[in-house]
């Protein structure tokens, strides 16, 4: 033999099964080109010289991280089908005289190859493109362009570090495969398993009460805080019953319709129940894959552009008024000095507050227990629905909020609830008890962006609040809650954004301090700050989105692929018996559309249980509209619908060619 024999025989067997190959390495390209690119801006010199540059980088960061362990997952798990494709032409080489050694050196080379193509022109896709998705996070995150073209070789180094450990441990899964298997496994490898799959009850109850939970957990969720502790949860346990189901649960299904004799036995039925249960048997994970896939695109896509797409709506949910200062542990001193401070800052910039509203308030946390609020008893494995934060404000502010005079008694408080309505009619904390004379419907200057559920108390006066800081004080020592003043107002609409951060600017460094922590907001300060982070996670959205979507149509096409070569002999089979060629191809069509289209059915219904769920979370970052991230739910669900629509075409005319071969 020639002394590059093996590699040219390597060669001509990836040019002969380009069909099973270029779609892999045209998905290894990508992921190296993707990760290249993350990797690359993560560690951009000047995205990290902008305001908000370090939080878009860190998330960056998370990001390469993320399509590094998917790239490894998912490439290992892809390259199962191609070593199945592959174990017959094996089996063959190894009866006409190969030895397994010699074997293990065409699939090194082959895998060699492979490696060299991806990784190479990954890296330079990754090169090429970085500057055009340089520009695009800047556009999204409204910077300014930055001029220059940098190459990372840290995103080099790891790239080549990760990629390569990825294909020498498809190598050494290939040839274990390989050298543990007989000629004649090699041989008929692409029929092993063909016995009628049997129904494990066991395994379909344990999926559907694993599915039933998770589905529970996301609509009985109360709070953002509930939500959050309880997401991965709920995430990990509708996988589960996301695996469990396509698995067991299917093949239950179709044994029971099976028994069914007054459905079974009819020609079009018959054929296609006893079909889809082989296929099922044989795709189901690849199937469960395809559906969290689709699950991760549309939660990944849904969520960053409601995000991005209403950041003007989150900033005016998070900052209400144009302007906030909050003060810890205050004097009536302090607050005369603070209102003559502000004064006068504002009238040296020629400008007008309007609405302004001032008021005092004492805020500490109680665990709910009927009507009475513990404030003993250790938070730990407390269910985060119980800790409610409650907030003391005299009457006399109040009046100054809303222009409504009120006259309580010692033990009397009108009560606004934050989230839901308050079920009792007296309310105990501390050894006080207050009777509840009315529940408030609003409350100015309340803020809906905290996620935490709060009791707003408004008492006869600030004797009563300043006992209530006492007896607190008393229970949590050091930790124990201050008194605040809380400043805010309004500017007139024709003050210019430039104007307001001025403004904000200086009013900070001109607050008096005298022993008092406290801190401004301003709305347009923070503008850019906001649209850095949620322009970041929408295009660390797109991404993940991207890759997500790489992968479910990689899996669909080489299932498609590994259907189509065994399904072609049960065609002949199915001619054989009787069946006309329109019966056999409209039976195959209707198993092929059915296991096609479940992933997507199951992933729409996984997202529409989740909704409210994901509603929930995305109170964290402050987005409360609901109609806002439904549209682009929607809208998301619709395009990906289409976009797999347009998939199941291109595949299912591969597989109908293979079967009519």
């Amino acid at each position: 033999m020639g002394r590059f024999f093996y590699w040219k025989l390597a060669a001509d067997n990836i040019r002969k099964n380009i069909q099973v190959y270029l779609p892999y390495i045209l998905t290894c390209t990508a992921t190296v080109a993707m990760y290249y690119l993350m990797h690359s801006l993560s560690q951009n010199s000047g995205l990290g010289k902008m305001s908000g540059g370090d939080t878009v980088q860190m998330m960056l960061s998370f990001g390469f991280v993320v399509v590094g362990i998917f790239s490894a997952v998912f490439l290992l798990y892809t390259n199962s089908f191609l070593i199945k494709r592959r174990k017959k032409e094996f089996g063959l080489f190894n009866v006409l005289g190969m030895e397994k050694k010699h074997l293990a050196r065409i699939m090194m080379y082959e895998t060699i190859y492979i490696a060299v193509i991806s990784i190479s022109a990954g890296l330079i896709g990754g090169i090429v493109l970085s500057k055009a998705m340089f520009l695009l996070l800047l556009k999204l995150l409204r910077f300014e362009v930055q001029m220059g073209f940098e190459i990372s070789g840290s995103a080099i180094v790891f790239a080549l570090l990760l990629f390569g450990t990825i294909f020498f441990l498809t190598l050494l899964s290939n040839l274990r495969q390989v050298h543990l298997a007989k000629p004649i496994e090699l041989l008929k490898g692409g029929q092993v398993g063909e016995r009628e799959p049997k129904a494990k009850w066991l395994l379909t109850l344990s999926g559907l009460a694993s599915m039933g939970t998770g589905y529970y957990l996301a609509l009985t969720a109360e709070s953002p805080i509930a939500a959050l502790t309880l997401f991965f949860v709920a995430v990990i346990l509708v996988m589960i019953g996301t695996y469990c189901l396509f698995t067991a649960g299917s093949i239950a299904l179709l044994k029971l319709l099976r028994k069914n004799k007054s459905y079974y036995y009819r020609p079009n039925r018959f054929t296609t129940v006893s079909g889809l249960m082989y296929r099922m048997q044989r795709n189901a994970v690849g199937l469960a894959n395809i559906c969290i896939l689709s699950t991760m695109v549309l939660v990944t896509l849904s969520t960053t552009v409601a995000l991005f797409v209403g950041v003007e709506d989150v900033l005016k949910t998070r900052y209400p008024r144009d302007i906030v200062i909050s003060s810890y542990g205050i004097t009536d001193e302090y607050i005369d000095n603070l209102g003559a401070t502000v004064a006068q800052v504002v009238e040296n910039h020629n400008l007008v507050m309007q609405d302004p509203m001032e008021y005092r308030m004492l805020s500490f946390v109680g665990i709910a227990q009927g009507n009475e609020f513990l404030t003993d008893e250790p938070s730990l494995n407390i269910s985060p629905s119980r800790l409610k934060t409650l907030c003391f404000i005299p009457s006399e502010d109040y009046s100054g909020l809303t222009g409504e005079e009120v006259q309580l008694a010692q033990d009397e408080v009108l009560l606004y609830s934050q989230g839901a309505d308050y079920e009792y009619e007296s309310l105990s904390v501390l050894g006080r008890t207050f009777s509840v004379r009315k529940q408030l419907n609003e409350l100015p200057a309340v803020t809906e962006w905290d996620i935490s559920g709060r009791h707003f108390l408004i008492v006869k006066d600030m004797d009563v609040v300043e006992e209530m800081y006492h007896a607190q004080a008393d229970v949590y020592g050091e930790h124990g809650s201050k008194l605040t003043y809380h400043l805010q107002f309004d500017f007139p609409g024709d003050v210019s954004e430039e104007g307001e951060i001025a403004f904000y600017k200086d009013l900070r460094s001109s607050l008096p301090s005298g022993g008092v922590s406290r801190y401004i907001e301003s709305r347009e300060a923070v503008k850019d700050e906001f649209y850095s982070l949620y322009g970041g996670l929408f295009f660390l959205g797109l991404f993940l989105g991207i890759l997500f979507i790489m992968g479910t149509v990689l899996i669909i096409y080489y299932k498609q692929i590994t259907e189509g070569y065994e399904d072609k002999e049960r065609f002949a089979i199915m001619q054989k018996v009787g069946m006309s060629r329109e019966e056999v191809k409209r039976s195959i069509r209707s198993q092929v559309l059915t296991v096609f289209f479940l992933p997507l059915i199951v992933a729409t219904v996984h997202i529409s249980v989740a909704f409210p769920f994901i509603t929930k979370l995305l109170a964290v970052f402050s987005l409360r509209n609901t109609l806002l991230f439904a549209t682009c739910t929607g809208g998301t669900v619709l395009i990906f619908a289409l976009f797999y629509g347009l998939v199941y075409h291109r595949t299912a005319r591969v597989y109908y060619r293979i079967v009519s071969m």
